[in-house]
């Protein structure tokens, strides 16, 4: 139903717990919000609308994972239990395994294969109230692949009940057949790829790995400057292993986001403030490959970069799928607060997407998407581990 009212509720409209509305009521026409506030107020414009009593429980705008890579085949199970028996994520990237090993069983693998694979990745997230997912590419590394991955995450947007957003992340890795031929694949990603695949409508941004096993700040200017060529907006994997200076320039295109971030320096914090780049923390990665280099928060709060945090859901450095597990890592691994979390997964990520216009909090105009919490009070979502307080879910006013 998406005309209605929900009613006697406790409504934290911008994803932050100290600014509450309550007794407050949202109603929705058309599957957005019409009218906030406290029910006292409500118009009588309204009085035609069903309504649904919440009972006084919680609600939140709907939670949005900005950074994910769920479209894949296979897993890596065998490579995690190498980084257990003491191999680093570079050795088992170098000798042909991390990325390249998930591009083999994603290039086999049927669309049909891998959308089944992927729902079940996505339902998990929906579950805990998402309603918002981006999907990156990156596990195909040839035109075909990366098609087939860009047209199974838009299928999951229409025949699942989520938003979903897509990255063209061409410039994940060095597929093998490019091997000492960096600078051509490139040209492929630039001249073929990315053209082609924007005029079919796959791609709303585009995103690059710069990285010692990855690509070059040379490299990942040119994936930039294509992009901005054909209106793309823009994102960068940076500073995760080392600091090559992925985030000045991101940043000078002006990116929408940054991800990872632990070798982040005070002069990249300055610059991401400066054009309005928004960080977003992936715990989960920081978590599996036993990272210790922490990513400054301090210095970002201190400065006013705007956090996010997503699960960078993947096979191989972030298996996970789960946002309220990702909360509580980055309460405990990062130290933010529970403000922060609730945020970084609301509001923060709407803007690492560039969508906060219409999602990421709960404002007349824009859609209603909702997560209704049986809690009492929102730092459950950040202090639990393994326990989905979930009520429902409410995705453009249904």
């Amino acid at each position: 139903m998406q005309d209605c009212i929900w009613t006697h509720a406790r409504i934290a409209p911008h994803g932050d717990p100290d600014q509450v509305i309550e007794r407050g009521a949202i109603a929705v026409r058309a599957g957005k919000i019409a009218w906030i506030g406290s029910l006292d107020d409500l118009p009588g414009s309204f009085d035609d609308l069903p309504r649904h009593d919440t009972g006084g429980k919680w609600i939140t705008p709907a939670l949005i994972d900005c950074h994910t890579h769920l479209v894949y085949g296979g897993n890596r199970a065998h490579e995690f239990a190498l980084r257990l028996a003491g191999a680093s994520y570079e050795e088992i990237a170098r000798a042909g395994g991390g990325i390249i090993s998930t591009v083999a069983h994603t290039r086999g693998a049927s669309e049909d294969a891998l959308y089944a694979e992927s729902a079940e990745r996505l339902k998990n997230l929906i579950a805990e109230g998402v309603g918002v997912v981006e999907i990156k590419s990156g596990y195909g590394l040839d035109f075909e692949s990366e098609r087939k991955i860009l047209r199974v995450a838009r299928r999951l947007g229409r025949e699942l009940p989520v938003t979903i957003t897509t990255t063209f992340l061409g410039a994940h890795a060095l597929p093998p057949d490019y091997r000492g031929r960096a600078d051509e694949y490139i040209a492929l990603v630039c001249d073929t790829m990315m053209p082609a695949l924007h005029e079919e409508g796959l791609i709303d941004a585009v995103d690059v790995f710069c990285e010692t096993i990855g690509f070059t700040l040379e490299q990942s200017e040119r994936v930039f400057a294509r992009a901005a060529q054909l209106g793309l907006p823009v994102k960068m994997h940076a500073e995760q292993l080392s600091n090559m200076g992925g985030t000045q320039l991101a940043t000078r295109y002006k990116a929408l986001s940054t991800d990872h971030l632990e070798y982040l320096t005070e002069a990249d914090v300055l610059a991401m403030k400066q054009a309005g780049t928004t960080a977003v923390l992936l715990p989960g990665a920081f978590y599996f490959v036993r990272e210790t280099h922490k990513p400054p928060v301090e210095l970002m709060r201190r400065h006013g970069v705007k956090l996010a945090i997503a699960s960078d859901s993947n096979p191989g450095t972030s298996p996970l799928t789960s946002l309220l597990l990702a909360m509580n890592m980055a309460a405990t691994l990062f130290r933010l607060t529970v403000d922060e979390c609730v945020a970084a997964v609301t509001r923060e990520a709407a803007r690492a997407l560039g969508c906060l216009d219409d999602r990421g909090t709960l404002e007349p105009g824009k859609w209603c998407d909702l997560a209704i919490w049986d809690i009492e009070r929102p730092a459950e979502l950040v202090y639990r581990i393994g326990f989905n307080p979930l009520h429902a879910r409410v995705w453009r006013g249904r």
